[in-house]
């Protein structure tokens, strides 16, 4: 008799020690890593238009029309960390992304 109580109170215990363990993981997961469901609302997902407009080449960068040029530079930098085909990144991305430096630029 002693021995079910034993094992229904462990389980008891058990479920409410994984509740615990996911609850704290849910609240640590969200400190310094990406959350891509809000980078994708916040950038361009295309389809791309074959010649890039400036309004496109604002959405890719994810800056406004009245930033400064090292805001723009700083964001193009940041997206290029990421995106760099060095580090794993896509080369089409990375076209893109120094596309749209050059149309906001107009180099």
């Amino acid at each position: 008799m002693v021995f079910p109580t034993l094992l229904v109170l462990g389980g008891i215990v058990a479920i409410g020690g994984a509740k615990y363990v996911l609850r704290v993981m849910k609240t640590r997961t969200n400190v310094g890593v990406l959350d891509l469901t809000s980078l994708r609302a916040k950038r361009y997902s295309g389809p791309f238009e074959s010649p890039m407009t400036r309004r496109e080449a604002f959405l890719i960068l994810g800056v406004r029309e009245s930033m400064a040029e090292e805001k723009i530079l700083a964001a193009h930098k940041k997206l290029m960390l990421l995106n760099h085909p060095d580090n794993g990144g896509s080369t089409f991305l990375a076209t893109k992304i120094n596309e749209a430096k050059d149309t906001i630029l107009k180099r």
